[in-house]
């Protein structure tokens, strides 16, 4: 698939043939304008990946990750039927029907939580089909892994999701910049998945007991109460 996409305004589309995210990264170390979206829509997969230009500091940008999941979310929750449940793991990974299914990751021009990035990237991988079962003949081989159409969603384009990916996640990026981040906290918390659940995250076993105000993990453990902030799941800039 190579057709041009429609996005709204102070958003731009740029279709690329590898990987959305690294694409996405070496147009915004090149100095691109923020709101552009990077995406490849693959027979098998669909990957897209957005600029930003933040104008506060790395700890505080980095709700842009859970707030694009919101996008995402709210994108495929209105083009799949309605039985399908679309959730978020904290550490960016998309869920459908309780199965795993691509996930986001994000590269920022720092890694210093107090320094305002130059720019900051997140991206997206979803399956569309199994790896290993591309004819989805046998959809019960890993049930903790799924892929888009395995779960109802046949109805579903890649295009459609892409642009609808970029509508809902502008409406939320104005809704964080107007009102602050309190609405993106309630959408938020409504879509995550195993919260008040007993999870290993970075080798770290606890009860997944919340966020803080910067989507920081809440990870108690007995009487002890630690804090995993949302930089560590930050990947190398090239």
């Amino acid at each position: 698939m190579s057709e041009d996409l429609s996005f709204p305004p102070l958003i731009s589309g740029e279709a690329v043939a590898g990987d959305a995210l690294a694409a996405a990264v070496a147009r915004a170390a090149q100095g691109c304008d923020a709101g552009l979206i990077c995406y490849r829509l693959g027979e098998t997969e669909v990957e897209a990946a957005l600029v930003f230009a933040p104008e506060v500091p790395l700890a505080r940008a980095m709700a842009m990750l859970p707030l694009c999941g919101v996008g995402f979310q709210n994108a495929l929750g209105a083009l799949s039927p309605p039985e399908v449940a679309v959730q978020l793991d904290w550490d960016g990974g998309i869920r459908l029907n309780g199965a795993s299914c691509g996930a986001f990751r994000m590269v920022a021009s720092t890694t210093d939580p107090q320094a305002v990035p130059d720019w900051l990237v997140v991206g997206f991988t979803l399956p569309l089909y199994p790896a290993d079962d591309p004819d989805l003949s046998n959809t019960g081989a890993h049930p903790d892994r799924t892929a888009l159409y395995a779960e109802g969603c046949a109805e579903v384009q890649p295009p459609a999701l892409v642009e609808s990916w970029a509508r809902h996640t502008l409406h939320w990026i104005n809704r964080w910049e107007d009102i602050g981040p309190k609405a993106l906290h309630g959408e938020w918390r409504g879509l995550v998945f195993d919260l008040d659940a007993e999870v290993t995250i970075q080798g770290q076993s606890g009860t997944f007991i919340g966020v803080d105000e910067d989507f920081g993990m809440l990870l108690r453990d007995g009487e002890t109460t630690r804090l995993i902030p949302l930089t560590t799941l930050l990947e190398p800039a090239p």
